[in-house]
């Protein structure tokens, strides 16, 4: 009788990590002379978090050769992420952007500079299937797979693999307008990729745009109907709202002091929710983390300087 699969990491993600260059002072990013170097990236937002969680966390890209990618690939490491399918590719750039700041607790300017990157390079044959269904699960954003035609082509294929090997998978809309040819094309492919996936994470306005419904009731019955386990749908300032097979209910937003960043907030919210499951906590306890950890994200400058550490989590009764 042939052995069980040794599990190698927790979770696995796919995607392009940017360095981010934060603006020192508000104001529109051109008559900004001063920045802060950080990380940025959904998909890698959320391993580092995983990460820091205490779960066992692999990462696959495409990065350059260049300091960014030195960089990128540094603090991965420091991280504790496993990156030994992460390429380097000499004939390709590493992505970047600029952040702005803001003081009225809004939405900061982003600027990309993505296009034609490493990452975005990426295909189906960079994929290592025992690499990725060793893992116990594949947690997806709709970021990745918007980059490119290529990238699509390595999302759709992570997912089929991942659910053939009968592992889990959680998904985060992640919308990414600009990126997509047009809207039609970001809610057929979004959609198409998250009626794969186990856990469904998106926000109120994601979800009534994807799903044409309004309630967070309906975009939770839209998912489930469609094959999902659970949906836990983002409501900002009002929490949020879940649902399972058997359980639903909502868990109230955590007070924020001062909104600093905004961005980051739902990588923070997939990381609660998706360790805890992993861990084996209820839905409603996973949300709860969820929505703490969110919390924290928006009250501090940088998108992954408010992820908690284990022993955070075990401070706050998380």
């Amino acid at each position: 009788m042939a052995s069980a699969p040794t599990i190698a990491n927790d979770v696995v993600v796919f995607g392009e990590m940017m360095q981010m260059f934060v603006a020192d002072t508000p104001g529109p990013l051109e008559t900004i002379t001063t920045f802060h170097k950080r990380t940025a990236g959904a998909e890698t937002n959320t391993a580092i978090g995983f990460a820091r969680a205490g779960l066992r966390v692999g990462w696959a890209s495409r990065l350059g050769v260049d300091s960014m990618a030195r960089y990128l690939m540094g603090e991965m490491q420091r991280e504790g992420v496993d990156c030994s399918r992460v390429v380097c590719d000499p004939t390709q750039r590493t992505g970047f952007q600029f952040k702005g700041r803001v003081t009225d607790g809004g939405d900061p300017p982003v600027e990309y500079h993505r296009k034609g990157s490493a990452a975005s390079h990426m295909t189906p044959a960079d994929i290592d299937a025992s690499w990725l269904t060793s893992a116990r699960h594949l947690h997806a954003t709709g970021v990745f797979p918007a980059i490119s035609a290529t990238a699509l082509a390595t999302a759709r294929k992570t997912l089929e693999l991942m659910r053939a090997a009968g592992r889990t998978i959680s998904f985060d809309p992640n919308l990414r307008p600009t990126l997509w040819a047009t809207p039609e094309d970001m809610r057929r492919e979004i959609n198409a990729l998250a009626y794969q996936a186990d856990w469904v994470l998106p926000g109120l306005e994601e979800g009534r745009f994807l799903t044409g419904e309004s309630t967070p009731e309906a975009i939770a019955h839209h998912y489930l109907q469609r094959g999902a386990k659970l949906v836990a749908v983002k409501l900002g300032p009002q929490g949020a709202y879940y649902e399972g097979v058997s359980t639903s209910g909502r868990v109230p937003a955590f007070p924020v002091a001062e909104v600093v960043d905004t961005v980051g907030a739902g990588d923070g919210f997939a990381v609660g929710v998706v360790s805890a499951l992993l861990e084996g906590a209820s839905l409603e306890q996973a949300v709860r983390r969820g929505a703490w950890i969110g919390a924290r994200a928006v009250q501090v400058l940088g998108d992954t300087e408010g992820l908690p550490t284990r022993e955070e989590l075990a401070q706050a009764g998380l």
